[in-house]
């Protein structure tokens, strides 16, 4: 025979508090003053007790179904984005809610039923999301309809949550001033194509822009700009191998992402050039597998999880038009080569660098 389920007045008791005192120390009711002690009582009893709040009564109080709908493309399945319905799930635990997660693989039909299921099941709010930032449509939704859009845009709904690309752009550049590097500096992978098309990319434009402006501020010039329209291996194979056979004095490529990157030292590894000491590599998004190559890649990361915390705290708040750039950090490893760090320049991008945050490995 099953056991009789605890509840909030078998708590209370066990605690030797008011059922008031006990529900308010559970919900964390902002204004309330219990003792350390009073909060140690209320929390064993509810180990002890194996008690879980009624979650149906407590929608019924509150006139929410505390639910989230999360609809994406493919971030679901997608090891590399997954970070962004974890730091959803996490922060909407924190929140007392759950998340309904639906893939639609980007059909738009898909993403019209994906709606309906949600919004059927009276969700507080949907996030909207995408592995790749990107212009997003939406469809029709009633205007009471909570929406933040999550690593993706809609000229429909103002509230976002993206990566600042260009402040990882700037970031990138630093990293290469900063170890003395002046000349013979090459970006790999820039499309003025995937630029101006937002459904490709609503941030490659940003990240471009913050490396160009960097340049420019502290007085340096790009020696080429290797353009390819898929970020992959191959293509970063291809263009580094081009770039090394042409002649020039190569001495760091900044590469447009990870997978660019994974080439290119592939080709530099063909070529008896050793990143690290002969180049300099630096790239976006820290892949896990950027830290198994050898050397380490140094890399700006794309800061997943807390954009996917900060989206539900922006549903949950009900911000309807406020926009959130999240902080892209630096995870240095091992494949900036040392060139002239005393320089001034090389100090002046030292300088700006430290003011961005960086990730311990």
């Amino acid at each position: 025979m099953a056991s009789k389920r605890a509840t909030l007045a078998d708590v209370a008791r066990l605690a030797g508090v008011s059922s008031t005192t006990a529900s308010l120390i559970l919900n964390g009711k902002p204004d309330t003053r219990f003792s350390a002690d009073a909060h140690r009582r209320v929390h064993e009893a509810v180990a002890q007790l194996g008690y879980r709040p009624n979650m149906g009564a407590r929608a019924l109080r509150t006139d929410r179904s505390l639910t989230i709908g999360f609809i994406s493309d493919v971030v679901a399945t997608t090891r590399f984005a997954s970070g962004l319905i974890r730091g959803a799930l996490e922060e909407a635990e924190n929140a007392g809610h759950v998340v309904l997660v639906l893939e639609t693989g980007g059909d738009p039909a898909r993403e019209v039923e994906a709606v309906g299921a949600v919004l059927d099941r009276q969700v507080d709010g949907i996030v909207f999301a995408t592995m790749r930032a990107r212009e997003l449509f939406v469809p029709p939704l009633p205007d009471s309809t909570h929406v933040v859009m999550l690593n993706a845009t809609n000229s429909q709904f103002g509230a976002s949550v993206l990566p600042d690309e260009e402040s990882g752009g700037r970031s990138a550049v630093d990293l290469l001033a900063a170890a003395g590097h002046r000349e013979g500096i090459v970006l790999i992978g820039q499309n003025d194509e995937v630029e101006r098309d937002l459904f490709r990319s609503a941030t490659v434009a940003q990240r471009v822009q913050g490396v160009r402006s960097e340049f420019a501020e502290l007085g340096l010039t790009l020696a080429a700009e290797e353009s390819c329209w898929e970020w992959e291996p191959e293509n970063g194979y291809l263009l580094t191998s081009r770039v090394l056979d042409g002649g020039g004095d190569v001495r760091a490529l900044l590469c447009m992402n990870d997978r660019l990157a994974f080439g290119a030292y592939q080709a530099c590894q063909e070529r008896g050039v050793v990143v690290g000491r002969d180049i300099s590599i630096v790239s976006f998004d820290n892949d896990e597998l950027a830290a198994y190559l050898r050397p380490g890649l140094t890399t700006i990361q794309l800061p997943h999880e807390e954009m996917g915390r900060e989206a539900v705290r922006l549903l949950l708040a009900g911000e309807s038009s406020a926009q959130r750039l999240i902080d892209m950090p630096v995870v240095e490893r091992a494949s900036i080569a040392a060139q002239d760090p005393d320089s001034a320049t090389a100090r002046r991008a030292a300088e700006r660098l430290a003011a961005r945050r960086a990730v311990p490995v």
